[in-house]
């Protein structure tokens, strides 16, 4: 007798029609526990199709909460969702579009301290994520724990998935053994992406999990697909086992999890320093008195654009290092980003590099709005 009651019968009648799919391969999906890590700009498709497929559990991991430049491109959310957690949004309307999947709940952030107990009731595995850390520790986890792995990221205009099964084939780490430089760490630059970009690369991996579940087609093991939305062109490579590999390969380096912290900083080999900071109060004071001093706006041209502090030296994050020159040694300097964090970073390089007065603008150019400039845009 089926596991399907007579509503989901009707519900799944497209996919039992298909002869590669059928009753039992229903059956399968409703078996089936899939993992996501990331309920964002992948995520939201993901889940939405794996819901609607009728995946039977389904565990969401996220400790964000939904903030409206998320709404761009993460589907799943609306303007009613703003501030509050994504994880438990995303299951209110997953469970609302598919009342037969049991959706999990992790509002967290995905350690090595809590992958295991995650990771033990799931199957499979979706990476949903932007950030290398978390990613490179997600891999490490299902080559440990055995579980398969499907990938995605996206960046401005193109997108990559494959997925990595270190039983039958490669692993992220044969493929990025270490993480790129922190210059070419383009998620925590800003560098914008697509609003449909995530959309088109989510439904790749919806499409390969499903694949995978029912055991039909061929998967994109050992294959990499890239895609290109400004050409709209899709090629792929081969990603062969790296007998190497620190963690998947014959003599393995990584035997247990560990949370590694890579830094999308200018900063390299480098602690940040208790460097001085001042609230946009007193930096409006200190402008009002007419003091000397450098206000350096380290955003991308892009932010200037929008709003921006006026009488500002700019000089994006990443053009620091080779523009150093243009900043004067012997001035105040105050550094002033998005919201304090890039300035932190650029306010440290400066002092490792001689530098003796800086200080960082706490909150940065959106607390100004907020509390001295309120005629600005926020972004």
């Amino acid at each position: 007798m089926s596991s399907l009651n007579k509503s989901e019968l009707i519900r799944y009648n497209r996919h039992i029609s298909l002869p590669e799919v059928g009753l039992k391969g229903q059956e399968k999906l409703k078996a089936a526990k899939v993992l996501l890590i990331g309920a964002g700009g992948l995520g939201s498709p993901i889940l939405l199709y794996l819901a609607a497929s009728g995946i039977g559990t389904i565990g969401i991991v996220d400790a964000d909460t939904v903030d409206l430049s998320n709404l761009q491109r993460q589907i799943i959310f609306n303007r009613e969702d703003e501030n509050k957690s994504k994880a438990e949004q995303a299951a209110f309307k997953v469970r609302a579009l598919s009342p037969y999947t049991d959706v999990r709940v992790f509002n967290e952030r995905f350690t090595s301290t809590n992958a295991k107990v995650i990771l033990d009731d799931f199957d499979l595995v979706i990476d949903g994520t932007d950030n290398f850390a978390t990613r490179y520790l997600i891999n490490d986890a299902c080559v440990l724990f055995k579980r398969p792995l499907v990938y995605g990221s996206i960046y401005r205009f193109d997108g990559q998935a494959t997925i990595f099964d270190s039983q039958n084939g490669p692993c992220y780490r044969c493929l990025f053994p270490n993480p790129p430089p922190p210059e070419k760490a383009p998620n925590c630059s800003q560098a914008g992406v697509l609003g449909v970009l995530p959309g088109q690369i989510g439904i790749i991996q919806a499409t390969e999990t499903i694949k995978y579940i029912l055991g039909i087609g061929n998967s994109l093991v050992g294959r990499l697909l890239l895609y290109d939305a400004l050409k709209m062109s899709f090629n792929e490579i081969v990603i062969p086992k790296d007998p190497d590999c620190p963690i998947c390969g014959s003599a393995p380096k990584i035997t247990s999890l560990k949370q590694e912290h890579y830094s999308c900083s200018i900063i390299k080999d480098q602690k940040m320093s208790d460097m001085k900071s001042m609230n946009v109060t007193e930096y409006n004071e200190l402008r009002k008195s007419k003091a000397e001093h450098v206000l350096l706006d380290v955003r991308n041209d892009h932010e200037l654009e929008i709003c921006s502090i006026e009488g500002n030296l700019h000089i994006p994050m990443d053009k620091i290092p080779e523009r150093i020159n243009e900043v004067d040694k012997n001035s105040k300097i105050i550094v002033q980003c998005k919201s304090g964090g890039r300035s932190a970073q650029v306010g440290t390089y400066l002092a490792a590099n001689g530098f003796e007065d800086v200080t960082n603008l706490e909150g940065g150019i959106l607390a100004w709005i907020d509390q001295i400039d309120p005629s600005q845009s926020k972004y």
